[in-house]
């Protein structure tokens, strides 16, 4: 079993950066995919970016060039650890962040069996 943890998002200004962790544990061996989604009030989950266990990043097009995920996960290290940062953020981008892990990627889409408690991120006007 997984166990997905992110740290609080905190405040952030229009125009400034963010940087999201997310630090997984237990069978982090089995962890193919992490990733990282947002949703804001009143509409669906969405894809921000996911990376592979071998470095394969995906980006959703509305934040391509704007955010870089990357991964920790050193063959010697007890954690997996999933960060998201992001620099110029707009001003309605209020929402919750969540991380999800998978260990299979089916029809092209991986397979998410655990997810972090979400991390706010509100923006300030």
């Amino acid at each position: 079993q997984v166990q997905l943890v992110e740290p609080g998002g905190g405040l952030v200004q229009p125009g400034g950066s963010l940087r999201l962790s997310c630090a997984a544990s237990g069978r982090i061996s089995s962890i193919l995919v992490m990733g990282w989604y947002r949703q804001a009030p009143g509409k669906e989950r969405e894809l921000i970016a996911d990376i592979t266990s071998g470095g394969t990043r995906r980006y959703a097009v509305s934040v391509k060039g704007r955010i870089t995920i990357s991964r920790d996960n050193a063959r010697d290290s007890a954690k997996d650890t999933v960060t998201l940062q992001r620099s110029s953020l707009r001003p309605v981008v209020t929402a919750d962040y969540y991380c999800p892990e998978a260990a299979k990627i089916g029809e092209g889409l991986p397979r998410y069996r655990s997810w972090g408690q979400g991390a706010q991120v509100p923006v300030t006007s």
